[in-house]
């Protein structure tokens, strides 16, 4: 669809903008796991936005406790020894919920702000212990932990890497599968120099990957038997996306940090932060102590966080944690439907309320544009899926939807994907 007269001047994250430039989708308007364009037209929101939406669009309790914030404090910082009560307050609420003891809530406006942050927290934290040479980061391939500095070096999607010059040189990336990987690259480098493991409990924007059986538990052990970090990233994972508030709960892991953002405020309002352990914060909390210089201007922004504060009522009053559990099970099966069809490789999910349907190679061999117009199609029958990893369309609905709903997701992915290639 057209955004009207005139050449568009909005330039796009991850987009070709010689071709988007002319052809865009505007969206209106949204309500509950529905969106529509300009002409009226409604879509099935089969991604939450960018896996952020999870108590769906127009909640009018999030919007009126911002208004409400905004009339009596908008913003202001919290550099120093400034506060607000709701940051405050989210702080506390989050910290109660983390699984950790006595988490310390940093906050930021997104996930890559916060990626960025654990970081730098991790290597600050054994320089601070007497080891400043424990600077080297260990993430895994296929994951994806946004696009600042030190997310782009510990990028384990490779395009996400190429072409920017010299990034972090002390980052190693290791099987997303295999944790004996990890063990022996920990041993190659040295346990004395590596500060941190990144892991997302489920791989999200790296095609929508649950772990392996016994996967996350094992890495989790490495990394205590070689007194490691370990960093669960879980900006997409949190708050119902994978059953539990952050998202590591159902392995009963206890990360020394966890990244968070998109759930936390439904995508209302932009928000991250890093829920870190007692035995990070204290080198910084306790006496002597000692500054952490880092911050975004807007960490602890009011009116965010009455965003965040209402949306964690929402989750809280509908149980949509449960319900995230509950409706995994008929997501996947709704697209296992398609595992038999001649062009899918492979339908994942049945962790969390995420799916991916990844199409044969031999499929899209010789047509790079083919994986876009079957999501183009699915979109023109009124569903929205993201292709990722160049093969595959990937769901992460609301949690609020119906299991109809996800029937005619499903549905309409199967017809989207037959016209595409019959066109």
């Amino acid at each position: 669809m057209a955004t009207g007269s005139g050449q568009s001047r909005l330039w796009h994250p991850f987009a070709n903008m010689a071709e988007v430039k002319d052809d865009k989708f505007v969206v209106d308007r949204a309500e509950g796991v529905w969106l529509y364009d300009r002409d009226g037209k409604r879509y099935l929101d089969g991604t939450a936005g960018l896996w952020y939406c999870n108590v769906g669009h127009g909640r009018t309790e999030i919007v009126d406790a911002v208004a409400e914030q905004m009339r009596r404090l908008d913003n202001y910082f919290t550099f120093n020894d400034y506060s607000n009560e709701p940051a405050e307050e989210l702080a506390r609420r989050l910290s109660g919920l983390a699984p950790m003891d006595e988490a310390k809530i940093f906050l930021t406006t997104g996930g890559g702000e916060s990626i960025d942050t654990a970081a730098k927290l991790a290597r600050l934290y054994w320089a601070r212990r007497g080891e400043p040479e424990r600077t080297h980061l260990i993430s895994r391939r296929q994951s994806y932990h946004g696009t600042n500095g030190l997310g782009t070096s510990i990028a384990g999607i490779e395009g996400n890497r190429d072409g920017f010059g010299p990034l972090v040189a002390e980052a190693t990336r290791v099987a997303y599968d295999d944790a004996e990987e990890l063990r022996a690259a920990i041993e190659r480098i040295g346990a004395e120099k590596v500060a941190a493991f990144f892991a997302e409990p489920v791989i999200g924007a790296g095609g929508a990957r649950p772990p392996e059986p016994g996967y996350l538990e094992a890495v989790a052990k490495i990394c205590a038997e070689n007194d490691v970090l370990f960093i669960a990233d879980s900006v997409i994972g949190g708050f119902g996306r994978l059953g539990g508030w952050f998202g590591v709960e159902r392995w009963g892991l206890r990360p020394d940090m966890i990244t968070f953002a998109k759930g936390v405020t439904s995508g209302y309002l932009p928000l991250g932060g890093v829920a870190v352990s007692a035995r990070v914060s204290d080198v910084f909390w306790e006496a002597p102590g000692a500054p952490f210089m880092h911050g975004p201007t807007y960490s602890g922004h009011p009116s965010v966080a009455a965003a965040a504060l209402a949306n964690l009522d929402i989750l809280e009053r509908e149980n949509l944690l449960a319900r995230s559990r509950e409706l995994e099970k008929p997501l996947h099966d709704a697209l296992l439907r398609l595992a038999d069809h001649s062009a899918v490789a492979e339908v994942r999910g049945g962790t969390g309320l995420i799916g991916a349907v990844e199409i044969e190679a031999d499929v899209l061999a010789g047509d790079k544009g083919l994986i876009t117009r079957m999501q183009k199609a699915v979109r023109e029958r009124g569903a929205i899926v993201r292709v990722l990893c160049g093969n595959a369309l990937v769901v992460s609905p609301p949690l609020t939807i119906t299991e109809a709903e996800l029937t005619l997701l499903a549905d309409t992915i199967e017809a989207g994907i037959n016209a595409a290639l019959t066109a």
